[in-house]
């Protein structure tokens, strides 16, 4: 990130620091989501239940719609203690640290039950404390549905419609493997480029779930959707190592704990929005089909041994393919 960004990002957060008497107790968060968005909206209710616990001593101030940054910019400032929350994809997580890797995997997931029940459990509570060496400390995993593949040019039935085609990807060596093996060309990007390249002819499509196909118009200019569902993959809820080691140990388990309650009224919030997306894209028109995902599926999970090149990932890999129904 540019010295000017970082200027700039931190002359702001000067600023509400300049403006409020509290600071050291209005805590800053960021997510590249706008306002209405169902993490944007969670991590606005754990502020305010903070706040309600407290008396007003702790809250948190939301910086939503990428105002910060992209989340790989935002991310770098977390670490440093210059923004205290961060709603954050895989993506950017998976060079920081390995074991994120593991939930980001295609096909991992069998179902949205399935992620749930293993990233609520001891295996998401060791890929969150996977991150603390690295400057931040995990609190929860959000929802991010399952993400398909749309474009611009006409509907995705095996992988051999993917030939060549120019698709955006979050910047993550996983994420363009996953695209690789399908005979596509990944194009890493940030989210908020996605629409206009697309307009522009700049990509040819991309992936992602229904609230994020609708929310940021995607749709509007593609106008294919192949519903693969080749990823399940989670979002984290993180905060500054920095900014945690300030607090109390009380005040660190009301964080861990209220994040954690946060996830219900994400989930709750989530569903919803998937279901009205769904409504928004099928009313206008957009081409919708189901793919057989065996091939997909065989592509995608024979570059898992790419990445997944340690023990510990190995057994969380085991252990999450444990928890699929009729493996009990």
């Amino acid at each position: 990130m540019s010295i000017s960004r970082r200027m700039m990002i931190g002359g702001s957060l000067a600023m509400l620091a300049a403006c409020n008497g509290r600071f050291s107790s209005l805590f800053t968060s960021t997510d590249t989501h706008v306002l209405g968005y169902p993490t944007v909206q969670a991590v606005i209710r754990f502020g305010e239940t903070l706040s309600a616990q407290t008396n007003g001593r702790l809250g948190v101030k939301m910086y939503a719609g990428g105002q910060l940054g992209n989340e790989r910019d935002t991310l770098e400032i977390t670490t440093f203690g210059g923004l205290d929350f961060n709603r954050v994809n895989l993506a950017p997580l998976n060079s920081i640290e390995p074991l994120t890797k593991v939930p980001a995997l295609p096909f991992l997931f069998e179902s949205t039950e399935h992620m749930r029940t293993a990233m609520d459990g001891d295996i998401g509570d060791e890929i969150l404390a996977s991150l603390e060496p690295h400057g931040l400390i995990g609190l929860c995993f959000y929802d991010s549905g399952s993400r398909s593949f749309y474009n611009t040019r006409g509907p995705i039935n095996s992988p051999e419609d993917m030939v060549g085609l120019k698709l955006r990807v979050p910047g993550s060596d996983l994420y363009i493997g996953m695209i690789d093996s399908l005979g596509a060309d990944a194009v890493p990007m940030p989210l908020d480029e996605v629409y206009q390249s697309l307009a522009q002819g700049v990509i040819d499509g991309a992936e992602n779930n229904w609230p994020s196909f609708e929310n940021g118009k995607h749709f509007e200019v593609a106008r294919y959707y192949s519903l693969t569902r080749h990823l399940l993959a989670p979002e984290m809820f993180v905060m500054s190592k920095i900014s945690w080691d300030k607090l109390s140990a009380d005040d660190q388990a009301l964080v861990r704990d209220t994040a954690k309650q946060s996830v219900i009224y994400m989930r709750e919030l989530w569903d919803a929005q998937v279901a009205k997306s769904m409504e928004i894209v099928l009313a206008s028109g957009v081409e919708v089909n189901e793919v057989d995902p065996a091939p997909f599926t065989e592509k995608m999970m024979g570059m898992w041994g790419d990445f997944i090149d340690t023990p510990q990932q190995q057994d969380l890999v085991d252990r999450i393919l444990s928890l699929r129904k009729g493996t009990n």
